[in-house]
């Protein structure tokens, strides 16, 4: 099996060569790709190898981009830096990813679903199905927000970030974010800001409370089939999880 590999980092393609060279001694790397410019060039003129292990991020950009000037029909698999959270969505497809750092062992079982997926569907499938999915993945995770820029006196803007926010709520119409002992003003609406922040680490209680994970500090049963969460910090009313998001509450926290 002839491999090629899209990886920018040499410290990363010495240690995926070794990893392949302990786990699977019969794949042979053609060669390691260090840049988009460099791939499309490749696989315009070069034949399809067996299979691709590539990089998200590259040096001069998103991989991604080599699909846009370069036909690639064989399986892929691919290695980054995401959070495991963002790599949920395309988990299940076809094609399988490595997450940085990389172990022989998640050579081994990736090799192996390729291996009981070439017995299924097409090479064509495989890379399509996989691509799809993670390029969804990847576009919502750009859609979230690290930082808020929140106004300051002065002409300032003071930069805020999401994991420093213990909760959001509104109040008198106005939305605020909490922190360790301070609240912020935010100019957009509760619903925005949902739709900004990871919805692995942010949950939507009731329509007054967006809360963070890491900040419950544990659950109540409450009247009406309905929780009552407390949180690490001071909280001036109970947050209640209305009757109709309990059982979606419960699924998130334990998911994890």
């Amino acid at each position: 099996m002839k491999a090629v590999i899209v990886e920018d980092e040499k410290a990363a393609v010495r240690n995926l060569m070794a990893l392949l060279s302990e786990v699977a001694p019969e794949i042979e790397v053609v060669t390691a790709l260090d840049s988009i410019a460099e791939s499309i060039d490749w696989f315009r003129v070069q034949p399809q190898p067996d299979l691709v292990f590539m990089d998200i991020h590259l040096a001069d950009g998103s991989a991604f981009e080599i699909f846009q000037h370069a036909e690639i029909r064989c399986p892929l698999i691919f290695t980054t830096a995401y959070d495991e959270y963002a790599l949920k969505a395309f988990k299940v497809n076809s094609v399988d990813y490595l997450l940085k750092p990389i172990a022989a062992e998640d050579v081994r079982n990736a090799l192996r679903k390729l291996e009981c997926l070439r017995g299924e569907q097409s090479a064509d499938r495989m890379q399509e199905a996989g691509l799809q999915g993670l390029l969804q993945a990847l576009k919502q995770q750009e859609h979230y927000k690290t930082h808020f820029l929140i106004p300051q006196k002065g002409d300032k803007l003071l930069p805020l970030a999401v994991d420093a926010v213990y909760y959001f709520y509104i109040t008198d119409g106005n939305v605020k974010a909490v922190t360790d002992g301070r609240e912020y003003a935010l100019s957009q609406t509760l619903d925005e800001i949902a739709d900004y922040l990871p919805p692995a680490t942010f949950f939507r209680v009731n329509r007054q409370y967006l809360i963070a994970r890491r900040a419950i500090k544990d659950i109540d049963l409450w009247f009406n089939s309905r929780l009552s969460v407390n949180l690490t910090v001071p909280v001036a009313e109970k947050i209640l999880v209305s009757k109709v998001r309990v059982a979606e509450f419960k699924e998130w926290f334990t998911r994890g």
